[in-house]
């Protein structure tokens, strides 16, 4: 069985996500979205919220599970049974960023591939920390997340402000 692991930290889920998911899920037995929860961020959402909210936006994807991971990756992914890590791009700076990372995960566990994909060009400009800037100013959000997330983050935003 081919098991890969999808990280991010998916604060908040976007459609360009969302895209990579459908697409790797054809590829692989397995797709497990592992969303870190790394203490030294200050995220919109707890793990917890992303990880709900990831779940809702995969419901009919069925080989697609998800979890909240801390730690290294490769142990993330070890433990998972995964031999393929995902990630995705959307520009040339994510490349560079993502290149770096696959060879630090290579150099801790040589038995781990990185499967680089490329986003859907109409998802290229999104971002989640672009999302949450929209949002705060109150921009029209249709489009780049899924609806669930949209509510999400009103309610978050006007409970914050």
């Amino acid at each position: 069985m081919r098991i890969a692991v999808y990280p991010g930290s998916f604060d908040p889920i976007t459609n360009g996500h969302l895209d990579i998911i459908r697409r790797a899920s054809r590829l692989y037995d397995k797709l497990i979205i592992g969303v870190l929860n790394n203490t030294s961020k200050s995220p919109l959402f707890t793990a917890e919220e992303r990880k709900a909210m990831i779940d809702e936006a995969i419901v009919g994807i069925s080989n697609v599970s998800c979890d909240v991971f801390s730690g290294l990756l490769v142990d993330f992914a070890k433990q998972n049974g995964a031999s393929v890590i995902v990630k995705g791009l959307r520009t040339v700076a994510d490349f560079e960023y993502e290149f770096q990372m696959a060879l630090l995960n290579k150099a801790l566990n040589p038995e781990y591939e990185t499967m680089f994909m490329m986003t859907n060009t109409k998802y290229s400009y999104i971002s989640s920390s672009m999302i949450k800037e929209v949002a705060k100013y109150n921009g029209e959000l249709d489009g780049l997340v899924p609806h669930n997330v949209i509510l999400k983050i009103k309610d978050k935003l006007q409970r914050e402000f």
